[in-house]
C-alpha cells in the first residue's frame, strides 16, 4: 500500500470510520470510564470475526487476528480511548455532549484508525502469524497501560514487538516522525501542602506564619532547579499548575493552608530522582523560612518513552514506503510530553510514532489538550494504512 492506493484501499471504509470517530468524540468518557466507548470496539471487532476479550485492566479490549499463512510470530499494535477533563469550545456538530469532557488529544481518532486497519486486515488475512489490537483505557495519567500489564496482557496475549502512534498537530498530513532512543519524558506530578497557624491579615500578621510567603518563596526557587541542578544538555521541566488557599470571601484571613501543584518531566531515572529530590528540599526549606510546614506527594504518570532500534527502523521503513524519504522524520528531537504507552515499552521492545494532524480548516493549529482542538479526519487513510503496511512488513512471512 502506497500514497497513490491509500484512497482506492480504504476509501470504501472511510466514511463509516468518520462516523465512529465523530461518534465517539461525541461521547468522550475519562479513564477507567470509557463503558460505552469500550463497548463499541468490542462489538466492532467481534463484528470482524475476530477474537474479543474484554475487561483487561478493568476497561482494556484486545482482539486477536490470525494471518491465513502460517507463522509464529506475533505484534501488538495500540490505540487509546480516553478522553480529558475539559471544556469543549468548538462548536462542531459532532462536539462533546458530556459536560466538562472532550476528546482533546485525538485518542477518538486513534480507535477509529485501528479499527479501520484492523477491518483491512480481517478481510485479507494474508500474512503469516498473529495481531494482537490493543485499546487501552486510561492513557491520561489514569495508569491504563500499568493495569493492562498488571492483568496479564502480554502473558494472555503474547506479542514479539508491541507499536503505538499519536497525531501531532501542525505536522503536515501524510508526514510522519519518531527517534530511536528517549523520544518522550517521563511525566509526573507533584503536590505540597503548606500549614502554618493562620491569622489576621490587618490585626496582627505578625503572629503568624505566614504561608503565603513560604508558596511564594517555593515558586521562585522552584525555577531555580532546571537553571541550576540540571546539566546544560539535559532536558527538564518543572510547570506550576494549581495555587489554592484562602477565601475571597475573607481577604484579611491568613490562611492556614495552602496547596501548590503542578507537573514534572524527564527523561531519564537520574533525573527523576533528582526532581523528587530537590522538589521535596525546597518545600521543606521555604516552609520552615516561616516557621510553617510542607507536605510534599510526588508521582509519575508515565515514565521516559524510549525507542527500540530494530522496531523503530520497522517503522521508518513502514511510513517511507507508504510515503516516501521527504515526509518521514526518523531523527525527530524528542519531546516532554508524557506517554502511558512507555510502560508497554518497557514490557516489551517496541515503538511510537507520531502522524501527521495537519491544520485546522482555517490554517490554525489547535494543540493538543486545549479547547479548539479536534482530530483531523483527513489522517485517518494515513494512519489505517500505516498500521496495515506495518502488519504487513513484520509478519511478511511464515516462520
Amino acid at each position: 500500500m502506497t500514497d497513490e492506493t491509500v484512497t482506492q484501499e480504504i476509501a470504501p471504509i472511510l466514511p463509516e470510520l468518520i462516523a465512529i470517530r465523530k461518534d465517539i468524540h461525541a461521547h468522550p468518557e475519562l479513564g477507567m470510564e470509557e463503558t460505552r466507548t469500550a463497548a463499541l470496539v468490542a462489538a466492532r471487532l467481534r463484528s470482524l470475526g475476530m477474537e474479543t476479550t474484554e475487561g483487561i485492566g478493568r476497561m482494556g479490549v484486545v482482539g486477536t487476528l490470525r494471518g491465513k499463512r502460517p507463522g509464529q510470530g506475533a505484534i501488538g499494535l495500540r490505540a487509546d480511548m480516553d478522553a480529558l477533563a475539559l471544556t469543549e469550545a468548538t462548536n462542531l456538530p459532532y462536539a462533546s455532549q458530556n459536560a466538562g469532557k472532550m476528546h482533546a488529544c485525538g485518542h477518538d481518532g486513534h480507535t477509529a484508525m485501528l479499527l479501520g486497519a484492523a477491518q483491512i486486515l480481517a478481510q485479507n488475512r494474508d500474512f503469516a502469524g498473529t495481531v494482537h489490537f490493543i485499546f487501552q483505557p486510561a492513557e491520561e495519567g489514569r495508569g491504563g497501560a500499568q493495569a493492562m500489564l498488571d492483568d496479564g496482557l502480554f502473558e494472555r496475549f503474547p506479542c514479539d514487538a508491541v507499536y503505538g502512534m499519536h497525531n501531532m498537530p501542525g505536522l503536515p498530513l501524510g508526514h510522519f516522525a519518531l527517534c530511536e532512543g528517549p523520544m518522550m519524558a517521563g511525566s509526573g506530578r507533584w503536590k505540597v501542602q503548606f500549614r502554618g497557624t493562620g491569622g489576621h491579615g490587618g490585626n496582627s500578621p505578625h503572629l503568624a506564619s505566614d504561608i503565603t510567603i513560604a508558596q511564594a518563596n517555593f515558586i521562585t526557587a522552584l525555577q531555580s532547579i532546571v537553571s541550576r541542578n540540571v546539566p546544560a544538555l539535559e532536558s527538564v521541566v518543572i510547570s506550576v499548575g494549581h495555587i489554592s488557599g484562602g477565601s475571597v470571601d475573607a481577604l484579611n484571613v491568613m490562611p492556614s493552608e495552602i496547596v501548590v501543584g503542578g507537573t514534572q518531566r524527564a527523561f531519564n531515572p537520574a533525573m527523576q530522582k533528582m526532581l523528587e529530590d530537590r522538589i521535596r528540599e525546597v518545600a521543606d526549606f521555604t516552609a520552615r523560612m516561616q516557621g510553617a510546614s510542607a507536605e510534599t506527594t510526588i508521582w509519575w504518570n508515565a515514565a521516559p518513552l524510549i525507542n527500540h532500534a530494530r522496531e523503530t527502523a520497522i517503522m521508518a521503513d513502514t511510513a517511507r514506503g507508504l510515503v516516501g524519504d521527504a515526509a518521514v522524520n526518523a531523527k525527530m528531537t524528542p519531546v516532554t510530553g508524557g506517554e502511558d504507552f512507555a510502560f508497554m515499552l518497557r514490557a516489551k521492545p517496541g515503538a511510537f510514532v507520531f502522524m501527521g494532524n495537519g491544520t485546522a480548516p482555517d490554517g490554525a493549529v489547535h494543540a493538543l489538550h486545549t479547547p479548539l482542538y479536534d482530530f483531523n479526519d483527513a489522517a485517518l487513510p494515513h494512519g489505517v494504512a500505516f498500521w496495515v503496511n506495518l502488519v504487513r512488513q513484520e509478519l511478511n512471512a511464515a516462520s
